[in-house]
């Protein structure tokens, strides 16, 4: 299992989203958790300026933006929102 961490613009950003995507959230970072679900949630690798930070889908809109640690063992969740957050 994959530990979770956030910071502290993940947490401002996942309470300004309504309570039914922030519903979706949970459960999508739950599934995460688990490293057999990453291909369901489509966990990629970003390109450009964010090279360094991986992505996955919440919903067709919204990613959530995360680093792995060291040892792909623990992420710390950065950010959620939809596509214009890459911008």
């Amino acid at each position: 299992m994959t530990e979770v961490a956030y910071t502290k613009k993940f947490i401002k950003m996942f309470s300004a989203l309504d309570e039914d995507l922030q519903e979706r959230v949970v459960e999508k970072i739950e599934l995460f958790k688990n490293p057999k679900n990453h291909k369901n949630l489509s966990v990629h690798k970003l390109h450009g300026k964010l090279k360094n930070f991986y992505s996955f889908s919440v919903d067709r809109k919204y990613r959530i933006v995360f680093q792995y640690g060291e040892n792909k063992k623990d992420s710390i969740l950065l950010v959620v929102g939809d596509h214009d957050m890459y911008k």
